[in-house]
């Protein structure tokens, strides 16, 4: 009884594997049949068997969204190829699409070239046609509109300027321009960091001590007459050189910003009407004209550079250096080198010889020479003084 059992009990596995493997390879449940009809596939079942209830696809659409985080006032390029990393393609959901959303199947890319963020946009936020403007006057009122016309890796730094060094400010918002820097240098002693000659003074030992004389200045020298001291008659006259340094700094803005920072698209300030005085009121006749109210001129303007560019003009500031701007073209963006200035460049470059001395000259003798400058000039050591009081004082 033991081995029938055991017989029977190994030809049902032997069939229940039988089973397992005409199940899997199809013979016993073959797969569906797919039939073309009309020009659509359609999976019909074998005979006798029922295929499973296929659920329905979600229809998915490519929409434009951002790679990286874009801070308002971001401009986008004008070429596709330089849009990587910055917006790409990613699937959504169509019935989750913004209606105002960037489609691929609608221009995708190719909305976004040449765009101005209107505010600030975050990373894998889709781009929506709302979120872009043409023209910086359309951004939102978010943070100062300095910072939203900042090109990325420049920064904002404010130069003194007048009508000499913006010229004549003919320098406006918007504009390219060039710093050109000029330093006086004069000769100091290496210890003292003092401007030379040293002054000398003399001593000697006694027996009641060292004696010492009046300190004077100059150098001690062997004449023919014997030790002498030769000083100075004029305190050292400083050598000048002029360079360009910065190029193609941007001008953010002429003039002092609004306290609210927002200047692009504000509409200017109306110049006062010129009224006529009341009779009899303020001093003034009847019928006289009253002079409009005088707009100052900015003396103030600011720069988009690079970091390290900004150091310098802070530096030139802190020394009290010259600045003065040189407009650049609207489409020049090259990079030009250049060479400074001095006074034997000036005489090599133009053939300018020194004069001979000669045992005649002209009367009256010619002490000064016309100056350029239209206002005031920086002397070394001395006030800023004006020309006509230079003048006066010849």
């Amino acid at each position: 009884m033991r081995g029938r059992l055991l017989i029977l009990i190994g030809l049902i596995i032997l069939v229940a594997v039988i089973a397992v493997f005409l199940l899997n390879s199809g013979i016993l449940n073959p797969p569906p049949t797919p039939v073309v009809q009309d020009g659509t596939v359609v999976v019909q079942p074998p005979p006798g068997a029922t295929l499973a209830p296929t659920p329905t696809p979600i229809p998915l659409v490519r929409i434009v969204q951002a790679l990286q985080n874009l801070p308002r006032g971001f401009r986008f390029p004008d070429q596709i190829e330089e849009l990587e990393n910055i917006v790409g393609y990613a699937l959504w959901p169509e019935e989750a699409v913004p209606f105002n959303a960037l489609r691929e199947d609608q221009g995708g890319l190719e909305q976004v070239l040449g765009k101005i963020a209107r505010t600030d946009i975050f990373r894998e936020q889709p781009i929506l046609s709302t979120l872009m403007v043409d023209d910086l006057e359309q951004i939102a009122a978010v943070g100062s509109d300095a910072a939203a016309v900042l090109p990325n890796g420049l920064v904002a730094v404010a130069l003194p300027m007048d009508r000499t060094t913006s010229v004549a400010y003919a320098v406006q918002d918007g504009d390219r321009v060039d710093l050109i820097i000029s330093m006086l240098f004069v000769d100091v002693d290496e210890v003292f960091q003092s401007i030379t000659p040293n002054k000398i003074t003399l001593f000697q030992i006694t027996d009641q001590g060292i004696e010492t004389q009046a300190g004077i200045e100059g150098r001690p020298e062997q004449s023919t007459i014997g030790p002498v001291i030769i000083g100075p008659s004029e305190r050292q006259r400083p050598r000048l050189v002029t360079q360009r340094t910065i190029q193609d700094a941007l001008v953010v803005h002429v003039g002092e910003f609004p306290l609210d920072g927002k200047f692009i698209g504000e509409l200017p300030t109306p110049t006062p009407v010129p009224a006529t005085a009341e009779a009899g009121g303020g001093g003034g006749t009847a019928g006289t004209p009253v002079a409009p109210t005088a707009i100052p001129k900015p003396d103030i303007v600011t720069l988009g550079v690079t970091p390290q560019n900004a150091v310098v003009i802070v530096w030139a500031i802190e020394s009290r250096l010259p600045v003065t701007m040189a407009l650049r073209s609207a489409g020049d963006t090259s990079r030009t080198p250049t060479q400074q200035v001095t006074m034997d460049y000036v005489m090599s470059e133009f053939r300018i010889d020194l004069p001979a001395r000669r045992d005649y000259s002209i009367e009256p003798a010619i002490r000064s020479i016309r100056q350029l400058l239209a206002g005031n000039f920086i002397g070394l050591g001395q006030a800023t003084q004006t020309i006509e009081d230079t003048t006066q004082s010849q």
